[in-house]
């Protein structure tokens, strides 16, 4: 991996967000064709709400080059920043929640990815996220079941009925659904650009417990369901043959009649997308 200053890592996830958006057809998201299940979003939406976290994606990228302390230590940096940058989300969209679960975690793989290469010796990237986060979802868990259930968020709710840790619980294992299948199936899909990142969030939804689709749903049985439909897609090719073509269309229909949302695993798409532009593999 070529060594990248602040500015162009924090260019990289720029870009990361923008890609996402820009692919079509996405079952489940906001695309340039269609807003799919989100009626309050466009695909102009999402471009004001990438460009207002630059300054974010800037702080995250400098704050990991610099480190020389503890490990989690630099998490607990970046989320008072991830605060402020969720502020200036919503004042760029008024009020529209576009991005929350990519400043989390696209703010953790930037700062880890600056981390690795400006640290002599460093672990791999992933390891460098789990030794960020280490105990993050015992620590943020911790206190759920006292809270009145008024102020649950939807992830607290699932993690009391379910077990299911979401984000946190993927973030700490170092975002196995990014770097065992996204990037890997990015690597080597075919096609264009676009069918290759499509392919890419396919197998992260044929791997990931999305917990947005789970919320959308109200039922843990909607992931084995998305997940049979997207490695069906890849199973006939991909999506740049018309098979791959003809199942996709059919799932894009289906999302959008059942009112689903796959938010967790676009975030995931765009971590996949940010290290393919770090590592040159787009």
């Amino acid at each position: 991996m070529s060594s990248y200053s602040s500015a162009q890592l924090a260019n990289f996830a720029t870009r990361a967000l923008l890609y996402e958006v820009s692919v079509n057809p996405k079952p489940g998201l906001v695309d340039p064709v269609s807003a799919g299940p989100h009626p309050d979003m466009t695909v102009f939406t999402f471009i004001d709400s990438s460009l207002s976290l630059q300054p974010y994606l800037q702080f995250c990228a400098t704050a990991g080059a610099g480190w020389t302390a503890e490990l989690p230590a630099l998490f607990q940096q970046l989320r008072p920043a991830g605060v402020q940058a969720e502020k200036a989300m919503y004042q760029a969209t008024g009020g529209v929640n576009t991005h929350k679960g990519a400043i989390f975690s696209l703010g953790i793989l930037v700062a880890a990815t600056a981390y690795q290469q400006a640290a002599p010796g460093a672990a791999s990237v992933q390891a460098v996220v789990q030794q960020m986060l280490a105990g993050l979802t015992e620590q943020d868990f911790a206190h759920t079941a006292g809270k009145p259930a008024a102020a649950l968020t939807a992830g607290e709710k699932l993690y009391l009925a379910h077990g299911l840790t979401g984000v946190r619980g993927e973030a700490e294992a170092g975002y196995p659904s990014v770097f065992a299948h996204g990037l890997p199936t990015l690597k080597q899909a075919q096609g264009s650009l676009n069918e290759r990142l499509l392919d890419s969030l396919l197998a992260i939804v044929a791997h990931f417990e999305d917990t947005n689709l789970i919320h959308r749903a109200g039922t843990t049985a909607v992931v084995a369901d998305a997940q049979a439909q997207a490695q069906a897609i890849l199973d006939a090719g991909g999506t740049h043959t018309d098979a791959g073509k003809k199942l996709l269309a059919q799932m894009n229909s289906d999302f959008l009649r059942r009112n689903l949302s796959l938010g967790g695993s676009a975030d995931m798409l765009i971590l996949t997308t940010f290290l393919a532009l770090v590592n040159g593999v787009i």
